[in-house]
């Protein structure tokens, strides 16, 4: 952590792509990982894929409605546009496609991977490790072609302090894109870049919260009670793993939802989710299809695993219900692990 904080505060961010490389890489050690300090080795196209994941939307104009703000595709290099959001745009331009999960049914995806992969590898991956002049690979190393390998530890360290890791890269991320001059015309006092270029759009929350309803039915699933507006929830917090996952969301009151708020929930609510996760996963994922966001229930899965065994090593609490918390246990780490 001493070192990512000397990263950024010596590192030379003309885009950016390293602020995407960190929690991209932070991400991965979460779903493909384990905390006992092994390496981890990646493939150059696994993070790829999780560029275009992150810059999908950056590469649509942003407007803010205001009377001397121009709506535009904001730029994210200090010099011409990154090559990664030109790659974006010129298949957007061509794809009939919507949303990202039918971007990647198509054969023109694999070539748009092929061309991301290359600037992961020229750029991010080359220079992220860069700072107070020297080259420091206290991260990964690069034995060949195509490969990442975070080093002995890394992948332990990069789960156990996750929300640090995505809060620092994410804050730069809006810093940086603020700071840049070209964008001055397009944000004039924009209020919710950050939720533009990380959080998920108003249109595919109501395609999911309407597949919820009927998936579900119209009733919180935290208390049981029907609702007629309910909230899309965050099964294990945004706040704790800010990636959205089709398997992850579900339908809640908005007081439930208020008094959860960042907490993870009890185990009464944990061990219907996993039977919800085990039973409809496939019909989660048809929602996420068409709301256009990440559909995988192993990888959702294995995010509360690791969300619950960090909150159980800081003794951590669980919410029950309003005011209503419980300690979380050994017994909450069993249950994971054997859905």
């Amino acid at each position: 952590m001493t070192k990512l904080q000397r990263l950024f505060a010596e590192g030379d961010f003309t885009a950016t792509y390293k602020f995407a490389l960190l929690i991209a890489l932070s991400d991965l050690a979460v779903e493909l990982g384990a905390d006992d300090g092994a390496e981890l080795s990646l493939a150059t196209r696994q993070i790829a894929e999780r560029f275009v994941q992150l810059y999908w939307r950056h590469a649509l104009p942003y407007g803010t409605g205001q009377a001397r703000a121009t709506p535009g595709v904001l730029v994210q290099n200090l010099g011409v546009q990154a090559a990664v959001l030109t790659a974006i745009e010129e298949f957007r331009s061509t794809s009939s496609s919507t949303t990202l999960q039918q971007a990647r049914r198509e054969v023109a995806y694999g070539l748009l991977l092929v061309k991301v992969a290359a600037v992961v590898s020229a750029q991010p991956l080359t220079y992220l490790q860069n700072f107070g002049g020297i080259t420091d690979p206290f991260i990964y190393e690069r034995p060949g072609r195509g490969v990442v390998v975070l080093k002995p530890n890394v992948a332990y360290c990069l789960r156990r302090f996750h929300p640090l890791v995505q809060q620092l890269a994410r804050n730069h991320w809006v810093g940086h894109v603020k700071a840049n001059r070209r964008n001055h015309g397009i944000l004039g006092n924009a209020g919710d870049l950050e939720d533009f270029l990380f959080g998920i759009s108003r249109q595919s929350l109501a395609i999911i919260g309407a597949g919820l309803r009927k998936l579900d039915g119209p009733r919180c699933f935290y208390c049981g009670l029907g609702l007629h507006e309910g909230h899309v929830d965050h099964f294990v917090p945004f706040a704790l793993y800010p990636r959205d996952l089709a398997h992850n969301f579900v339908l809640a009151h908005p007081q439930c939802n208020r008094s959860k708020s960042d907490s993870l929930a009890g185990k009464g609510h944990l061990v219907r989710w996993l039977e919800r996760l085990a039973v409809r996963s496939p019909q989660l994922s048809e929602i996420g299809a068409v709301a256009g966001v990440v559909t995988d229930g192993e990888v959702a899965h294995r995010v509360a695993a690791w969300g619950y065994a960090n909150a159980h090593a800081a003794q951590g609490r669980a919410w029950v219900k309003a005011s209503i918390y419980e300690a979380i246990d050994l017994g909450y780490l069993q249950r994971l692990a054997n859905p």
